[in-house]
């Protein structure tokens, strides 16, 4: 593991160079999710097939996450997509093919967004685009919401996908500046979409708003019909590896 310094946080990552063959091919970066870091089971699988493909891989964790310095109830939506650029265009070279899982789904789709230009493809296992207004905030009790009010956050049963952990007024707020769903999105790059369709966390449907929103034409959705939120089982992750490998293989 290493860190990147800068001035107000450390953001710790792990990377993995490309064999001499395939520095041409592109490389893969591995956003993770709320409250979630680098050595998760999926980060860690892509390691192990990366390193066995000889293709180029980094992961990392945002602030407040993981080994990266910083409080995870002082971070939003913003200031991980400004992490995953600052370490995109710090620490890769050429076109990647973005992976993000759950709340990484929307970091990585907005990172998608912002570098067209070296974007390979992205490859999204139970995205979570807009979770703040789409699935949390909609939910919320009455008694809920005063609580957020009153204390900034809420440790009730309602939580971002991935996690059960506090959630911050700030994040929930925030949230809004950062939403996709709403027009359509530019993307000319493929897209992969994995899916638990028995997922509790992210509404299986939320796929579907995805590829609607998208100008991409090169979308493929996989739904996995008992398949959960984790999507962490081997046969899952399979189907992220071979998701992979059909946007660095085209036709495959």
């Amino acid at each position: 593991m290493t860190k990147l310094s800068l001035p107000d946080r450390e953001l710790a990552y792990q990377q993995r160079s490309a064999s001499q063959e395939n520095k041409v091919k592109p490389g893969v970066i591995f956003l993770g999710g709320f409250a979630s870091d680098m050595n998760g089971s999926k980060a860690a699988f892509l390691d192990e097939k990366c390193a066995a493909a000889g293709l180029s891989y980094l992961r990392f964790d945002y602030r407040g996450h993981g080994a990266s310095s910083g409080d995870l109830e002082e971070g939003c939506i913003g200031d991980w997509f400004e992490d995953a650029q600052f370490i995109f265009d710090r620490l890769t070279t050429g076109p990647q093919i973005i992976v993000g899982s759950s709340m990484g789904g929307w970091i990585g789709l907005l990172l998608a967004r912002a570098r067209p230009a070296r974007l390979a493809a992205f490859v999204g296992v139970a995205a979570a685009p807009d979770f703040t207004h789409d699935i949390v905030l909609p939910v919320l009790t009455a008694a809920q919401k005063d609580e957020l009010e009153r204390n900034g956050k809420l440790y009730e049963l309602v939580s971002p996908p991935d996690h059960r952990e506090v959630l911050t007024k700030k994040l929930l707020e925030e949230g809004g500046d950062h939403l996709l769903l709403r027009a359509p999105l530019q993307i000319d790059a493929p897209v992969r979409l994995l899916q638990g369709m028995k997922d509790d966390q992210v509404p299986w449907k939320t796929a579907l708003k995805i590829t609607e929103v998208l100008t991409t034409n090169d979308v493929r959705a996989t739904f996995v019909k008992d398949g959960d939120h984790r999507l962490s089982r081997p046969d899952d992750l399979d189907l992220l590896w071979h998701a992979v490998q059909s946007v660095l293989t085209p036709n495959a």
